[in-house]
């Protein structure tokens, strides 16, 4: 008469219903959780570039400037005056005066 299974391996009690309805919901929690993690990283990723972007923008807009200036004096002819007051100046002669 040991054919087949007895009745209590056949049915489940209700621990063991409630333990296997406990095990998918976490398997359940645990796929949300990794789903979650992976858009916050992703999330994460695009603000960073849009950092770097902003940064290179405003890197890019400096350089832009600072060429224009650069041209701009440039473009300006140095005359004899300007030259002249470029120099260095020279030391200051004393002169002894007779007393």
């Amino acid at each position: 008469m040991k054919s087949g299974k007895s009745v209590k391996s056949v049915a489940k009690s209700a621990l063991q219903v409630e333990l296997s309805a406990a095990r998918a919901a976490l398997k359940a929690q645990k796929a949300l959780v990794v789903e979650l993690s992976a858009k916050v990283r992703a999330e994460k990723l695009s603000v960073a570039e849009a950092k770097a972007k902003s940064a290179a923008a405003r890197k890019d807009a400096a350089i832009a400037k600072a060429k224009a200036r650069l041209e701009k004096l440039l473009a300006k002819p140095v005359g004899a005056a300007a030259r002249k007051a470029a120099k260095k100046p020279s030391k200051a002669v004393v002169s002894k005066v007779a007393a």
